[in-house]
């Protein structure tokens, strides 16, 4: 092995299902293909996961990941991690991270989100996805020098519109799709109350979660029923935006929103709140339209103004793909990992106990 190759461990301890288990996958496997870099990722034990891992060519494990009581599974992952004596350990979220003690390796915990930072403060770096998470990270103690910018790229694999009529949809009305966790932070209830005023419209409504019952039944009570398809977890949601007229991003609170990197990949015009993350990444009226956080008005007016505007959904199109491929893009994101693990290893290195 050549003395420029660096071992790295992935670590994730996730659901599932979920977006950031998704761009998990799609990371990895970026990073598989870069020479310079050789891994082993240690898994939570969920079997299409594992076989998409191994077949791209990484060497995967899946483990339990279990709670406080689950002691013969942390130490198994425990003395796993030390026998692939790794250079660098990246690890993905809270149950990861908490698991993940410090050790001769350096440790990068990696936050999607604006989480309870005491499961971090034993790293010796962080990534953030956002520049928001990176000054909640800044804020909480972190040294600034040790905290580092590096966002998520959307999944660029060549896609195919379904038919426009699939779920019984009319072919000759506007087609609006949303997708997330059906969750109160996503804001769904508020994309319904402006469906009611965007005449003819249907939304394609992906995904699952706790308020679902709640939002079909806000979908009855605002005689909405005829125009929404609830759609479940979908593994195509990029195939559903090449489908749709425009893609809306509701939230409340929204980390990243890698969502809207999929929709510039793919090329749907994106209406988005000023929720951390969408509101960081799209240039009002350039890249994307933004309105107020749980503005149904707004809302109303953006979606109607873009589906009314072929130019400007064009030019919202074209402006996006410039903007991702500069800054969000697979090739652009797994250099800039590649130049984060080089710096850490033949520079930075893992830093002293007092510095820390």
């Amino acid at each position: 092995m050549s003395d420029q190759t660096i071992r790295v461990a992935q670590i994730l301890a996730g659901a599932e299902k979920g977006g950031a288990e998704n761009f998990f996958v799609r990371l990895v496997k970026g990073l598989n293909s870069q020479p310079e870099c050789q891994q082993k990722a240690f898994i939570r034990d969920h079997s299409h996961r594992v076989e998409t891992l191994r077949n791209a060519g990484v060497t995967t494990e899946g483990l339990s990941f279990g709670g406080k009581l689950d002691v013969l599974g942390r130490a198994k992952y425990k003395r796993r991690l030390n026998d692939y004596n790794p250079d660098i350990v990246l690890t993905w979220m809270s149950r990861a991270s908490g698991n993940t003690p410090a050790g001769k390796y350096i440790l990068i915990n990696r936050l999607g989100h604006y989480y309870n930072l005491k499961y971090y403060r034993h790293a010796d770096y962080w990534i953030g996805i956002s520049k928001g998470i990176c000054k909640h990270l800044i804020d909480g103690g972190m040294p600034k020098e040790r905290v580092f910018h590096i966002p998520n790229f959307a999944d660029e694999t060549p896609v195919t519109a379904l038919p426009r009529d699939s779920y019984n949809t009319p072919i000759d009305k506007p087609l609006i799709l949303a997708a997330g966790r059906l969750h109160i932070n996503k804001g769904f209830d508020i994309l319904l109350q402006s469906l009611v005023d965007i005449p003819d419209a249907t939304l394609w409504l992906a995904g699952e979660g706790p308020e679902e019952n709640s939002l079909k039944s806000l979908c009855a009570d605002l005689g909405l029923d005829s125009r929404v398809r609830f759609l479940g977890w979908r593994d195509d949601v990029t195939s559903l935006m090449k489908t749709a007229d425009v893609f809306v991003c509701p939230s409340r609170h929204e980390g990243l929103g890698s969502i809207v990197m999929e929709s510039w990949a793919h090329c749907c015009p994106i209406i988005a709140t000023r929720s951390q993350g969408p509101g960081e990444v799209i240039e009002d009226g350039y890249s994307g339209l933004l309105t107020d956080i749980d503005s149904v008005e707004q809302l109303t007016n953006a979606i109607n103004s873009l589906l009314k505007n072929e130019e400007l959904k064009q030019q919202l199109v074209e402006n996006a793909s410039k903007v991702y491929a500069e800054g969000y893009s697979e090739k652009y994101i797994v250099s800039e990992y590649i130049k984060l693990f080089d710096l850490l290893k033949n520079k930075l290195g893992k830093p002293s106990k007092v510095s820390r």
